[in-house]
């Protein structure tokens, strides 16, 4: 017998919810990568919940959601924090000399920023706010609030529109980015790397239902994700130099200098592999 589709899509959040609470202790202990783990797990989840929206109950399925983004948020300033430290350590790891006042505006200021963010992910972790999250994950693990007519539904066919209309709204962006300003650009391209991530993780909760041909959209997706990712962390690293370096004066005006030219270059590195990462949004199928 083919497998419903309310069976299958709490398997793919089971499977989520699990990896949350695993990395938990992890990011309570402050783990290495921790924090990234639990965060990707988050957004997972919730982009599930987006994604499947029409197989569970729509209020529930909102507020869990929120709650959802409320935690993502709160582990992406810490997340953010971690990333600009080490990539502003790898930067200035290619200079013989760096001023001692460079080194603490951009590595030591991105670590005290984690330090203070993780800090305040302990005290939500501890809070009444997660501790309802995680009683209502609990219940969305073994027994979701589903939508009863369409998860009695043959996965197999509900699955597949769920990645037909990932894949359309993200077709539209990309359709869109050749005609944007440039000051509309970059803002677009973020667009179309959260609609990757969408696409991504749709099609990676479908493959054990729809097999190779979602696993194969998935991985085209995640490629497409990871060089925008690459072109974004350019970009706002190159914004925070750049935001830095105002009012400062040589040497260390210097140094600004060059490491924002060397982060422009990035991005530009990363933005050339972008026509060929989402060349596979424009095959119809």
């Amino acid at each position: 017998m083919a497998p419903k589709a309310g069976k299958a899509v709490v398997a793919a959040l089971r499977e989520d919810i699990d990896r949350l609470f695993a990395a938990e202790p992890d990011v309570r202990a402050d783990a290495y990568d921790s924090v990234h783990q639990m965060r990707v797990a988050t957004r997972r989840l919730r982009s599930v919940l987006r994604s499947y929206r029409k197989l569970f109950d729509a209020d529930e399925a909102a507020t869990t959601e929120a709650e959802l983004k409320w935690l993502a948020d709160l582990l992406g300033v810490a997340r953010d924090a971690e990333v600009r430290g080490e990539r502003f350590t790898d930067l200035l790891a290619e200079y013989d000399e760096v001023p001692t006042e460079v080194t603490e505006a951009l590595v030591v200021a991105a670590r005290q920023a984690y330090t203070d963010a993780h800090a305040e992910i302990l005290t939500a972790l501890d809070g009444k706010r997660y501790r309802s999250l995680r009683k209502v994950l609990d219940t969305w693990r073994t027994d979701p609030p589903l939508a009863s007519d369409l998860a009695r539904e043959v996965a197999s066919a509900v699955f597949d529109n769920v990645l037909r209309r990932d894949r359309k709204r993200l077709r539209k962006l990309v359709f869109a980015e050749p005609t944007a300003t440039p000051a509309d650009r970059v803002e677009l391209l973020h667009d179309i790397r959260k609609g990757a991530k969408r696409l991504r993780y749709s099609c990676e909760a479908a493959s054990s239902v729809l097999g190779p041909d979602a696993t194969d959209l998935g991985a085209r997706a995640k490629r497409l994700q990871s060089v925008l990712g690459d072109h974004r962390d350019a970009v706002e690293s190159r914004e925070a130099i750049l935001a830095v370096a105002e009012g400062t004066r040589a040497p260390a005006s210097t140094v600004y200098e060059l490491l924002a030219d060397t982060e422009e270059a990035a991005a530009g590195r990363a933005i050339a592999h972008y026509p060929a990462a989402a060349a596979f949004i424009s095959v119809t199928n």
